[in-house]
């Protein structure tokens, strides 16, 4: 067998309901990978508010497809190094997505060649994940924050995460405070401080928090220092969650070492693929820390699903119902994992077209 086409193009999503008071758009970099025995596999990065598509896709386009064609696809741990090893620059950023894109395509291929779905193929755990409802943006009112919580919990999703913006840090108590009446015992929240304080203001903002048993704080300093994140998690009672802005088993293996998390969050779409999300989650489970994905919830099942230690998938109400064949039902804050063989994504008749003049 042997991969005999790589078709990319960027598509532009516009945001559903109260999402676009924060983004108006996201946009995809799709890679559509054909062989010549007719079996395909559809990868694809997001570029979150459409930042840096175009040259994800130049990368993708001039330094890794050339890596791909002509080779057989069923051999992705020797086509993946070769895509690592493609230049000599960091795997980071825009050549991380990229690579992402590409070895998400092959595993599609490879799992239906197999005629499994990936979590199978990787030794399932569970055919079920549990999700957490995502947003709570800054430019959300406290009124759009209740809703969009309730509107997760209606669907039985017994976690909710927000997050807190605020440059006065009681306002976040506020917020964060309102919610949790709003939601009562039955929901569990969690806090995005997305990066933006330094270690001391991130520790006296989680102590306005500690009584109200939040399940994590999110990336409480800067995600390039490791060492702040450790002692952010060291001086607090709500364990830290981190890992969206990692992208290599390295950078992770650093924050667990350091102990700077108890939950560990990577993107497949940006942490170089299956392949290394996969590596990343097996070095958590040696150290007995959980893992929840970034966003893609529709692909992080299938990781989740073979995990002993995955916790969580990250679910952002953020996909149109006509951009894929088959959307996610969510039951009882639950995904049924799909048993189409791949990872079961498949672009819908017309939307790449639709999208594509976004």
């Amino acid at each position: 067998m042997k991969i005999t086409a790589i078709d990319t193009c960027i598509l532009t999503i516009p945001m559903q309901q109260t999402l676009r008071k924060q983004f108006a758009h996201h946009k995809l970099v799709v890679a559509e990978i054909s062989t010549d025995e007719g079996v395909a596999g559809l990868g694809y990065t997001m570029g979150f508010a459409g930042g840096n598509v175009e040259a994800i896709q130049v990368y993708l386009e001039t330094r890794l497809k050339p890596v791909l064609l002509g080779q057989d696809p069923q051999f992705i741990g020797r086509l993946w190094e070769r895509m690592y090893r493609a230049d000599s620059g960091k795997k980071h950023g825009i050549a991380a997505f990229a690579l992402s894109a590409l070895d998400i395509g092959l595993w599609d291929i490879t799992g239906k060649l197999a005629g499994l779905p990936l979590y199978k193929l990787w030794g399932a755990v569970s055919d079920r994940v549990p999700a957490y409802g995502s947003g709570g943006f800054a430019a959300y009112s406290v009124e759009d924050i209740i809703g969009e919580a309730q509107k997760y919990a209606a669907l039985g999703c017994k976690y909710y995460k927000l997050k807190i913006h605020h440059p006065d840090p009681r306002e976040n108590r506020r917020r964060v405070e309102a919610v949790r009446r709003a939601l009562g015992d039955g929901v569990r929240l969690m806090v995005d401080v997305n990066q933006r304080l330094d270690v001391l203001a991130s520790i006296e903002q989680a102590k306005l928090l500690e009584d109200l048993d939040l399940v994590w704080y999110e990336e409480p300093v800067i995600a390039d220092d490791v060492a702040a994140c450790a002692e952010v998690a060291r001086s607090i009672r709500i364990p830290v969650a981190t890992g969206e802005n990692a992208y290599t088993r390295f950078e992770f293996r650093d924050l667990i070492e350091q102990r700077a998390a108890r939950y560990l969050m990577p993107d497949v779409c940006h942490a170089n693929g299956f392949t290394e999300t996969l590596r990343i989650a097996q070095l958590a489970a040696a150290h007995q820390v959980l893992v929840s994905p970034h966003l893609a919830h529709e692909l992080s099942i299938h990781v989740v699903g073979a995990l002993s230690n995955g916790f969580l998938v990250e679910f952002m109400d953020w996909i149109p119902p006509d951009l894929f064949e088959q959307a996610l039902v969510i039951s009882e804050g639950c995904f049924q994992i799909p048993e189409r063989p791949g990872h079961g994504m498949v672009l819908a008749p017309g939307a790449r077209e639709k999208y594509r003049g976004g």
